[in-house]
């Protein structure tokens, strides 16, 4: 009877292993605060993509007569449940239609970031000393001007636009994955695999990348989504300052800034777009903790044995 049972259990254990998507889904399931973050977060993405093609009329089109609108009124249509701005345009429609400069903003600037101090990293952690001593001073001299200090006077000299957005946050970042993705080569380089990797005349190019990279990308990954937040939060916090995206591009940041005149008599034109920067930073973050735990072999007992234990 116990053969039996084993045995049918056992082309299903298999059958996880051999689908680490499923194996993803099944953990994520399991924790239900990570799912209702990325459920968010998709929710997110989806605004920022269809967002501009299904309401981008609507959150320009002005009505004086519904100007600073309450929230919850019904009267003007469905799009005013959150109230309307100065200009009478409806603040759900420009929510929904300034996620897509807010996320284009901030996953272009982390993209850039984590491939470029990424390969950099590599390059200082499996090059020589030499090499990898004059690839840190970069990272210190980036390092020495304070992030949002540098962006605000780079985008002082040259015009607010999204590209510009874009480089300088990226460059502000480079040394947080620079010095993760080092750190994580100079302990792997020293591993079993790599030395027999090296013995057998694999390539630098082969070692590096199939054999350091699939290592070291579960940490990398893990600080992008978190580094994520934190790049929305400086494009807001630039957007808020006037030195962001100006008018007529709309973000969230920038909706938080155009609204704090009329804070008194109408609050709510800048807190449903403050609401969504921090349910989106928070969501994120529950997000990253989950991956730290899921892209960690020796920690992913944790999200598996509840989903065990329950069944």
């Amino acid at each position: 009877m116990t053969e039996t049972v084993e045995s049918s259990q056992t082309p299903v254990l298999a059958e996880d292993e051999k689908n680490p998507v499923a194996r993803l889904l099944g953990m994520l399931w399991r924790d239900k605060f990570a799912l209702c973050a990325a459920l968010f977060i998709l929710l997110m993405v989806l605004c920022a993509v269809f967002g501009p093609l299904l309401l981008g009329d609507a959150a320009s089109h002005q009505n004086l007569r519904g100007r600073n609108a309450p929230p919850f009124s019904w009267s003007n249509g469905w799009l005013f449940i959150l109230g309307a701005d100065a200009l009478g345009r409806p603040l759900l429609a420009r929510i929904v239609v300034a996620a897509q400069n807010t996320m284009m903003v901030a996953s272009g600037a982390v993209a850039c970031s984590m491939i470029i101090g990424t390969a950099l990293g590599m390059i200082a952690g499996y090059a020589s000393r030499r090499v990898g001593e004059a690839i840190m001073r970069l990272a210190d001299v980036i390092m020495s001007f304070p992030s949002l200090l540098l962006a605000v006077i780079v985008l002082y000299v040259f015009a607010p636009s999204v590209g510009n957005l874009i480089v300088v946050l990226a460059i502000t970042r480079i040394p947080v994955y620079l010095r993760t993705s080092r750190a994580e080569v100079l302990e792997v380089r020293e591993r079993m695999f790599v030395q027999a990797a090296q013995v057998m005349g694999a390539s630098t190019g082969r070692i590096v990348f199939c054999h350091i990279l699939p290592v070291i990308m579960p940490t990398i990954v893990t600080i992008a989504t978190l580094d994520f937040a934190f790049v929305m939060l400086a494009e807001s916090s630039l957007s808020f300052l006037g030195i962001g995206i100006q008018s007529p591009e709309i973000t969230w940041g920038l909706m938080v800034s155009q609204g704090r005149s009329y804070l008194v008599h109408a609050w709510w034109l800048s807190f449903w777009p403050g609401l969504a920067i921090i349910l989106t930073t928070l969501s994120l973050n529950l997000l990253s903790n989950w991956l730290r735990i899921a892209l960690d072999p020796v920690q992913r007992w944790r999200l598996e044995i509840g989903g065990k234990s329950n069944d």
